[in-house]
């Protein structure tokens, strides 16, 4: 990936699951035929790393044409999975990889989300999660334990899977992006929803959002303090008056709170439905991203890779921001720059087989501009024939139907498989997308409607669908 941002400290939120831990199995088990006293198979040398424990439940099996699934729990790799596969296998695995975990010491595994599960099983796929190996944001334990398993999974349901897919969220597309690089064709396809497929971008974004508040407030802090949240964010607040703003609500910005999310929109994507609604919801959670430095790896600490040396912002008025801004480069250029497989690395934009993303408008924790950045750099990389991409008319992070996932999901498997053999061996059956790049196109009253679920709109399960407006019918 490129272009020019810097610092923010480690994420705050999302996707954190956390029950009780039980006691990690001793090392030098072995590999059991039935669980151990923990009620888990773990491999040799497989305990957590030091200072982790592992919370995995036992997951019990589902009931499909009336024949139990077969369900395996255990600790491989230091770190927790399950796997799922239905009585008819069609012999094909999906692996599901989670999006950001936190900052604690107990990994978890989570079954695939929106209702993905049960449909997967009825389709006659099986299914396999890991916890990873470490929280924080650590896309190489993702990577590697991730790929791990799939192979694992294969000795483990007594054949090697004809085709192996790829589907997660957040974070999880993050590593998705990279796994496709890291392991050439070793996954049929994909599906990243609300992916990080702009890779160290995102941590541009939440320097950008800070920078530019600070600058248009008057009130510059970097290094990022210890205090920021409670003396420096309810004064910047105030003077762009962003106190009381609420999505549907009046109003409350002045001149500078408007440029601010005028800029926001530009950084996330550009003007879009539902824009103003989005920047009322998420205002105050770029803040709490704007930490110190506590020392420790890249995953805690992936604002050291943030710069926004070039960045120009856009409107440049009443505030000439441009000017004004603080200018940072890079802490850990190294990291910036290598196209190893760091705790943040780079995704080149190559996939070589089909990619089918779902993202969110109005997400602004992993925003839109995302999409965009992955669908530019493959086209620069003649990979556009491999990239689908949707917009979704949600706000929420990762705030999917689970009808728009399972109609993505359907559509990638078919295009998947219509790969025709012999020379070339080109996919025949591309599905539809969005035209992302395309600033007209994303800035029409009825961008995202193609792909977003009707029923979306006043479920519980998806309130911000109700914030856009009814698309035409």
């Amino acid at each position: 990936m490129s272009s020019p941002r810097r610092s923010c400290g480690a994420l705050a939120l999302a996707l954190v699951v956390g029950l009780g831990a039980y006691a990690p199995a001793q090392a030098g088990a072995g590999v059991s035929s039935s669980p151990g006293p923990d009620g888990l198979r773990t491999t040799r040398g497989s305990e957590p790393f030091p200072g982790y424990t592992i919370d995995n439940p036992t997951l019990e099996p589902l009931t499909i044409r009336g024949k139990k699934t077969r369900v395996l729990q255990g600790v491989r790799q230091h770190a927790g999975y399950t796997i799922e596969r239905p009585k008819k296998w069609n012999g094909e695995l999906v692996m599901w990889a989670h999006g950001y975990r936190g900052t604690g010491k107990t990994l978890t595994v989570d079954p695939p989300a929106y209702d993905l599960r049960q449909l997967l099983l009825q389709q006659g796929y099986a299914w396999a999660a890991s916890s990873y190996a470490r929280n924080d944001y650590d896309v190489a334990s993702g990577v590697a334990t991730t790929h791990d398993l799939a192979r694992f999974a294969g000795r483990t349901l007594r054949r090697s899977p004809k085709r192996v897919y790829v589907v997660g969220v957040s974070m999880g597309g993050h590593i998705i992006g990279r796994s496709l690089e890291e392991y050439p064709k070793f996954y049929a396809g994909a599906l990243p929803m609300c992916g990080v497929l702009g890779d160290q971008e995102l941590f541009d974004y939440f320097l950008d959002y800070n920078l530019v508040a600070q600058d248009l407030a008057d009130r510059p802090v970097y290094p990022p303090t210890a205090d920021y949240l409670t003396t420096d964010v309810p004064v910047i607040r105030e003077r762009l008056g962003l106190d009381g703003l609420r999505p549907g609500g009046p109003d409350t910005t002045n001149a500078r709170g408007a440029q601010l999310r005028a800029i926001t929109t530009q950084l996330t994507g550009g003007p879009r439905p539902g824009s103003e609604a989005a920047f009322a919801y998420w205002k105050d959670f770029p803040f709490t991203l704007f930490t110190p430095d506590n020392a420790g790896s890249l995953a805690e600490n992936a604002g050291r890779l943030a710069q926004n040396l070039a960045t120009q912002y856009r409107p440049n008025t009443p505030v000439d921001v441009n000017d004004g801004v603080q200018r940072i480069g890079p802490r850990d250029a190294y990291s910036r720059q290598t196209s190893a497989l760091t705790q943040v690395p780079k995704i080149q934009s190559r996939p070589q087989v089909p990619v089918l993303t779902l993202h969110g408008l109005g997400d602004l924790f992993v925003p839109f501009s995302m999409e965009q950045i992955y669908s530019q750099e493959a086209r620069m990389n003649h990979q556009s024939r491999f990239v689908v991409q949707r917009a979704i008319r949600a706000v929420g992070h990762c705030e999917f139907t689970a009808n728009e996932v399972a109609t993505a999901w359907n559509d990638l498997t078919t295009w998947v498989e219509s790969r025709k053999p012999g020379r070339g061996k080109r996919y025949a059956e591309r599905p539809a997308g969005d035209h992302v790049r395309s600033r007209v196109a994303v800035a029409r009253a009825d961008f995202g409607c193609a792909f977003t679920d009707p029923a979306g709109t006043g479920s519980s399960a998806t309130p911000t669908h109700a914030l856009y407006e009814p698309c035409p019918e």
